[in-house]
């Protein structure tokens, strides 16, 4: 499905340009790394840096999908909860969270947080998107100074850090196992139209992929270099990462040989990262075991690993489904229910600085053995 309003097609005119230009200046080829970041993250014209309508609960607003917090306020405010233990493990008085999206997530915690009487002195903001900011400084005005925003990481952070679909936002290097041989897998241009280009690498999957069959799949060096940015930062605190993915054996198993990159644009899903750019999502699941990996590389300890489902079932979600009214269990029921986002999301759980402890949210159900 195309976007046809003008202003879409200006914008990935432009950027269809600017990219092009950039794989001319790289000699005619790019990898699909640095290809997804100008899609994504071009100041004005990547998908996340200019002011279309990304999170929504329907096509008809424009939105092109939904997150876990548009889809039930129980689930900030079960987070909230997980947040304020660590926050007294940790003895620390600051959130951060990265990608705040619509600010909702963000609206949910902070209003869980004050009516559990947390002693919060800040809730800072990291985010990429200009117009993303806009609207979460709206929404959140009536949290005063309470809610900073950052374009950049300090040197030195307390506290804990929360992302909620932060890492398959992470541009991911595309690997082809082509006739028995790896390639790494880039873009090129022909005849005006971005197409794939393979080139032979010596760069492997974390995993060696059983079988003689082709096979595509991603490796994601620039989330695991993120994850150890932020335990360069972090002095003392907590961290959780909840994101669609799977542990490594899952990740590279032999039978999941079409890789996990999809984009997502009016709620649908298309396999074509190539088309539009701009105009929707590229994304990638997350491999949580590479993930934990370069954590606790950079310092911090596991806190723990499970489901969505789990997690928010340790946090009292059965207590607060009891609360809502009736029209809206249905949708808190997604977030928990295996065949919805219930076991498909996961939960990384880390802490830096204190002693691990047995943390709420992963009370049962903890799969950290299986990363």
């Amino acid at each position: 499905m195309t976007d046809s309003t003008p202003k879409a097609q200006s914008v990935t005119s432009a950027l269809t340009t600017h990219i092009q230009q950039h794989i001319a200046q790289a000699g005619g080829w790019l990898g699909f790394d640095r290809f997804m970041h100008l899609a994504l993250y071009t100041p004005g014209l990547g998908y996340y840096a200019n002011d279309s309508i990304k999170l929504g609960s329907m096509p008809s607003s424009g939105s092109d999908f939904v997150t876990a917090p548009e889809m039930s306020p129980v689930f900030g405010q079960l987070l909230a909860v997980q947040i304020a233990e660590a926050l007294q493990h940790t003895d620390t008085q600051e959130v951060w969270e990265f990608g705040a999206g619509s600010g909702t997530l963000a609206e949910q915690i902070l209003t869980a947080l004050t009516e559990q009487g947390c002693p919060l002195q800040r809730y800072t903001i990291v985010d990429v998107s200009g117009s993303l900011r806009a609207r979460q400084q709206e929404r959140l005005a009536r949290f005063g100074d309470l809610v900073h925003w950052a374009g950049q990481l300090p040197a030195q952070m307390r506290g804990v850090i929360v992302g909620n679909e932060v890492l398959d936002a992470m541009p991911v290097q595309l690997l082809a196992r082509i006739d028995g041989v790896w390639h790494e897998r880039g873009v090129a241009v022909q005849d005006g139209d971005f197409v794939w280009q393979d080139r032979p690498t010596d760069l492997r999957p974390p995993l060696d992929i059983e079988g003689e069959h082709d096979y595509v799949t991603e490796i994601h060096r620039q989330g695991e270099a993120f994850l150890r940015t932020l335990g360069q930062h972090l002095e003392r605190g907590a961290a959780f990462f909840i994101d669609y993915g799977f542990g490594e054996s899952e990740y590279y198993h032999p039978q999941r040989h079409m890789g996990t990159l999809v984009c997502h644009r009016l709620h649908q899903m298309d396999e074509q990262p190539l088309a539009d750019v701009g105009s929707k999502d590229i994304t990638a699941h997350v491999n949580f075991t590479g993930s934990a990996v370069a954590a606790q590389e950079a310092g911090f300890d596991i806190l723990g690993y499970t489901s969505q489902g789990h997690f928010l079932l340790n946090c009292g979600f059965a207590q607060k489904a009891e609360q809502l009214p009736l029209t809206q269990r249905p949708l808190a029921g997604k977030l928990v229910l295996e065949h919805e986002m219930g076991e498909l999301f996961k939960v990384l759980g880390l802490v830096k600085g204190v002693a691990p402890w047995f943390a709420l949210g992963f009370a049962h159900g903890d799969r950290t053995h299986k990363l």
